[in-house]
């Protein structure tokens, strides 16, 4: 009976340092270091927000996440970022928001972020040169001319 307990207790030292040793794996974290530049010259961008978020397995944005400012050479750093999937946005006043969703899986990582200036936007409401008999769009009738006769 008292070899029982021995070979019990070995058994649950046993399972509870395989226990231990999961916790350290689901615990590991990276160096993750960021560099944003304008994509039409090079240059860095200097107070651009880093937003790094967790995804869940949906691909679901989940609460919490850090906001980091880069420097005057466009870069910033954080180290203590959990393995997994990461939702990254860059903000910055005068241009395109970016993002994108990485997986962080390697204890050292860094990103080169190349922010674009907006693109020309169009309305429906400007006057814009266009020539409706070329796509294949008939033009409206004349004010008092008969319908079906343009």
């Amino acid at each position: 009976m008292k070899s029982f307990f021995v070979v019990l207790g070995i058994f649950l030292v046993c399972m509870a340092a395989s226990g231990f040793a999961q916790d350290d794996d689901e615990d590991l974290t990276a160096n993750v270091s960021f560099t944003v530049l304008k994509s039409d010259s090079g240059k860095p961008i200097r107070n651009a927000s880093v937003i790094v978020h967790p995804v869940d397995t949906h691909g679901k944005q989940e609460r919490g996440g850090i906001e980091l400012k880069t420097n005057e050479d466009g870069k910033t750093n954080f180290d203590g970022i959990p393995y997994g999937k990461m939702r990254i946005q860059v903000l910055v006043p005068g241009f395109q928001t970016y993002g994108q969703d990485y997986e962080i899986k390697e204890p050292t990582l860094a990103f080169t972020i190349k922010m674009e200036r907006p693109k020309q936007q169009y309305s429906i409401y400007e006057n814009r040169p266009t020539d409706n008999a070329s796509n294949g769009q008939q033009k409206p009738p004349e004010p008092g001319a008969p319908p079906g006769k343009n």
